[in-house]
């Protein structure tokens, strides 16, 4: 009498895609997608943001000096 064929169980069939996919990677493992790779000079933050960023910072430093200048030093 032969092996009669029994359906996987769910837990079974997860685990064996879990290592299927984990033995996938480890082939591809140190080859790096275009998409994650650097594409240059793509910065995080735009012009217009970082001219304003630097704006309020050299602002308020002299609004600082001005301050300090014209209250006689320690205020």
């Amino acid at each position: 009498m032969g092996w009669l064929f029994l359906p996987q169980t769910t837990s079974r069939r997860l685990a064996d895609r879990k290592v299927a996919k984990f033995q996938k990677n480890i082939t591809k493992r140190g080859s790096v997608s275009e998409s994650t790779a650097k594409k240059g000079n793509d910065y995080p933050v735009g012009p217009i943001v970082l001219g304003f960023f630097i704006f309020v910072v050299i602002g308020s430093s002299l609004f600082q000096i001005i301050r300090t200048a014209t209250s006689g030093g320690m205020a």
